[in-house]
């Protein structure tokens, strides 16, 4: 089974390096392939994973020739993946916020066959709520709450949690017109309500130094969510009274392999 791992970077020059290194040194891992897509960034991110791609052959660098955020990047990896052919794609910051040795766990229930899309829950990790800063606790717990109600996934707990992995079919029911920045999990997951896939919980470790600091503003996400998540709750019901199978949900990511990066 092909098994790809995608980080979506954004000035991760200083993190990028040691990410790639500590996921090469997963034996556990049998990675067919990692995609670094550095989202347009001003740094040496694009450098130091370049230097890291001609020491493995596993590493690919895709770019964007601006920033177009996150939700964006992550696109561009999942629609490399599936023109590399990958039954499993997971997805790991480029910023060191995600254990490596905790990927094993999230690809096993799709590997599996036992779910579409296996997302991490920072919430679920024994003694994690004492490991992440007030405001993503907070923030985090709220936008749980309202994604539970938009996507149908009651047993999610940790909607923002970026660290993920999704089967070839949850990816096609994602689409590529997913929102692109700091929005796209709550527009993901409920994507996927839509399309009935199958979610799993997979509790993992969350991870903050001591020099972390948010770059998010409140004040401009919370509309942009919530219109969002009321978006995502009329497509929901919609999709459910319909009966539309998860092949007909979303924009066919096949087209859109690399579509707007350069390698």
């Amino acid at each position: 089974m092909s098994v790809v791992a995608v980080i979506p970077a954004y000035q991760a020059a200083r993190h990028i390096g040691s990410v790639l290194q500590r996921l090469l040194g997963q034996r556990e891992l049998a990675l067919s392939a990692i995609v670094v897509v550095d989202d347009g960034s001003r740094d040496a991110t694009a450098a130091v994973a370049r230097r890291a791609a001609r020491r493995s052959t596993r590493i690919e660098l895709l770019v964007h020739d601006r920033n177009r955020g996150v939700g964006a990047a992550i696109v561009t990896g999942y629609a490399r993946a599936l023109a590399l052919g990958a039954h499993a794609t997971a997805v790991m910051a480029g910023d060191g916020q995600m254990d490596p040795a905790d990927l094993p766990g999230l690809l096993a229930p799709v590997v599996d066959g036992q779910a579409d899309y296996a997302k991490g829950n920072r919430f679920a990790w024994p003694g994690g709520w004492r490991a992440m800063p007030p405001v993503r606790l907070l923030g985090g717990g709220a936008l749980s709450l309202l994604t539970r109600l938009a996507s149908g996934y009651w047993h999610v707990g940790d909607s923002q949690c970026g660290y993920t992995a999704a089967s070839r079919r949850a990816l096609h029911a994602i689409g590529h017109d997913l929102f692109p920045r700091y929005g796209y999990p709550n527009d993901l997951l409920a994507r996927l309500g839509a399309a009935r896939a199958r979610v799993v919980d997979v509790p993992v470790r969350p991870v903050y130094g001591p020099n972390w600091r948010s770059g998010l503003r409140p004040a401009r996400v919370a509309l942009p969510i919530a219109w969002l998540l009321l978006r995502g709750f009329v497509r929901r019901v919609r999709a459910r009274w319909r009966g539309a199978p998860v092949a007909q949900e979303g924009r066919a990511l096949d087209d859109a392999a690399g579509a707007g990066a350069q390698s």
